[in-house]
Parts: structure tokens; sequence; C-alpha cells
């Protein structure tokens, strides 16, 4: 649409005074359209200030960018490093440990090692010891091709001792206290001295009845007159005691023997040292045992 019409007034004054119109005193009227211009924002020209400031801000975004991608590549690299050092360090606390198991296994094989010595080294001292207790050490008898066993064929072992059990089924086989002590003595023994409830459960389990019920084991628990205590043969008091039960003690029942009837708590009965019994000699072990259990067999 066009724009608006502005319409103008002119009037002309008659040139020298001469009106060309009838009446001179009128003013020649002109009406005539007047467009008015229109106006249009000026174009501002392009500042040349304005390039070298978009081309700093191009610059500064790629330099941006750049040490974006440098600060990946450096947190890549440290991350990597940080992985490598981890492993190390695992690998070192792995060996560490490893080590230390190993000096661990060094050190209970040294400790296994000097317990072995020490062992071996208390056995010699007892074989020694067990040795001097002879004025004459028969090594042929308990020693035989010079290899020392802890007990002899038929002896039973029993903790630090070995136990002989007579088992003659004749009666003139079965002795007197004091020959049955002979005996044990001929064998490098004496009759059993019993320390421990344990030691008269073991000879219970190893005597068997036979005759009657006054017929017993001989053990080495004696007084010489009827006026004396009880004493074992080697001389110690007696504390511990499994005495059975009898309605008559005579007094000059002066020797001990161990019954195989009855409660194991209550075996021994007083007897006289003339009666014939079997009997039961002890001596000690040669060689000491590591593990030393009693056995029922």
């Amino acid at each position: 649409m066009e724009g608006d019409l502005n319409y103008a007034t002119v009037a002309f004054k008659a040139k020298n005074g001469i009106s060309t119109l009838e009446n001179p005193n009128e003013v020649e009227i002109i009406y005539d359209e007047v467009k008015p211009e229109v106006q249009t924002a000026p174009v501002k020209p392009v500042s040349k200030e304005k390039a070298p400031l978009r081309l700093c801000i191009y610059l500064v975004a790629a330099g941006l960018g750049i040490i974006c991608v440098i600060l990946v590549l450096i947190i890549i690299v440290l991350q990597i490093q940080f992985q490598t050092a981890r492993s190390e360090q695992l690998q070192n606390i792995n060996n560490l440990k490893a080590q230390n198991q190993q000096l661990m296994s060094e050190k209970n094989d040294s400790k296994r090692h000097t317990e072995e010595l020490t062992r071996e080294r208390d056995g010699l001292n007892w074989t020694l010891g067990a040795i001097l207790e002879y004025k004459n050490f028969p090594v042929e008898t308990l020693c035989p091709q010079k290899v020392c066993k802890p007990c002899q064929d038929n002896w039973v072992l029993f903790q630090s001792s070995c136990y002989l059990f007579t088992k003659h089924e004749q009666s003139r086989k079965w002795l007197t206290w004091s020959t049955s002590e002979n005996e044990c003595q001929k064998l490098y023994a004496n009759l059993v001295v019993i320390e421990s409830l344990e030691e008269q459960e073991f000879i219970n389990n190893h005597t068997e009845k036979y005759n009657d019920e006054n017929h017993g084991y001989w053990i080495g628990l004696n007084k010489k007159d009827s006026t004396e205590e009880w004493r074992w043969l080697d001389g110690s008091n007696l504390t511990l005691t499994f005495w059975r039960k009898q309605e008559t003690i005579l007094s000059w029942y002066r020797c001990a023997s161990t019954s195989p009837h009855g409660n194991p708590q209550t075996k021994w009965q007083k007897t006289g040292c003339d009666m014939k019994n079997r009997y039961i000699c002890e001596t000690r072990v040669l060689t000491k045992q590591e593990e030393e259990t009693s056995t029922s067999s």
C-alpha cells in the first residue's frame, strides 16, 4: 500500500504586481500531491574493529578445546599410571606376603628341627641315665646288635616303663614274694611299683584270673615287720592305695599282691610272703618314645 498522501497549498503572488486572475485580490491556490519522503534506516557499514574480536573468540575457543583434549589425555595418562602403580603395589604386597609365609615356614621348620634335636637329646640323656642304673649293662640282652629297643620281647610298654606279666599255669612255677623279686632282678628289673590309678588300671587289664581268689600277682610292696609302715621296694612311701576289703587281716601279713578279681580300685590284698603267686616285673624303658601311650595289647 502506498504511503499516505499529503496535500499542500501554494500561493503565488503576482509577478511584477500583475495578476493573472480576474480579481486581483484573489490568491491563486494550486493543490498538488506531495509524497512524503520515505525514510529508510541507514545501513551501517561493518566495523573493521569486530573482525579481530571474532577471530580472538575463535582462537580462544580453539585453545580451550585443545586444553580440554590435553586435560583428557593427562587424566588418561594419570589413570594408567595410577593403575600401573596400584598393580605394582599389589604385586609388592603379594611378594611381601609370600616372603613372610616363606619366613614363617622356615621359622616353623627351624622350630621343628630344634624340637627334634631337643627330643633326640632328651632321648639320649634318658638312655644314658637308664644305662647308668646298671652296674654291668647287658648290651647283648637289652640292645641286641647294638640297637636298643624301649622294651625287651614279651614285655609291655606303658608310659616310661616296661612290664612283664608272668603267666605260668603250673603251680610249681609260682614263686614267693622274695623269690619273685630275685627273678625280676635277674631280668634287670624289680617287682612293680604302682604310682597312679592309670597304672593300676593298666595292670588290671593285663592280669587274668587263675586258681582262686586268694591268688594274685606279687607287687613291690611290703613291710619288714608288723610295726613298720608299708613301703615300696624303691624306698618311696605309700601315698596312694587300692586295698581290697578283707575280713581278717593277720599281723604277719607283710607282703602285698594285686588280685585279678573285683573292682580295679580295690585290688591289693595283704598276703603272707611265703605264699606262691605269679608276679609282675617293672623296669625303666631304655629309649624314650615321642609319645608314650598306654595300650591294652
